[in-house]
């Protein structure tokens, strides 16, 4: 991830991280936490849903979602629990814990206020190319 700055017209800075696929503001660490809410996601809505399943699912390498999973029962986020799926085989139930429960909310607000940032900077530069289209049109 490279960090980027935006200056607008106005003398407004915004700090951004870009890869070859996405584009975050103000803070390099955002790529784990978007994971780290996408995977809470589906353990919330799927708590039998497989690693494999789930990185499918996110588009993510199984091992990225493998290690996330760690780290969230690590910190006491998630419960794992195993269950029998077919005769001879285990699986695991993720379970999100009511400390995980209260990392998704304050994740899921701190995402909220970055896309918000990223929405107000956008409108402002399309208002100006918007602007800047307008006056080219008219000379």
């Amino acid at each position: 991830m490279s960090e980027q700055i935006a200056r607008f017209p106005d003398g407004k800075k915004v700090k951004f991280w870009q890869d070859d696929q996405s584009m975050t503001i103000n803070s390099p660490s955002n790529g784990r936490d978007d994971l780290k809410l996408r995977v809470m996601r589906v353990v919330e809505g799927r708590p039998a849903a497989s690693q494999r399943e789930i990185a499918s699912e996110l588009g993510v390498s199984l091992g990225g979602v493998n290690f996330c999973l760690k780290a969230l029962a690590e910190k006491g986020l998630i419960k794992m629990g195993n269950f029998a799926r077919a005769e001879r085989k285990l699986g695991y139930a993720y379970i999100l814990t009511p400390a995980g429960v209260n990392e998704k909310a304050r994740l899921t607000a701190g995402f909220l206020r970055q896309k918000l940032e990223e929405y107000e900077a956008l409108r402002e530069e399309i208002a100006l190319l918007q602007r800047e289209a307008n006056d080219t049109s008219e000379a």
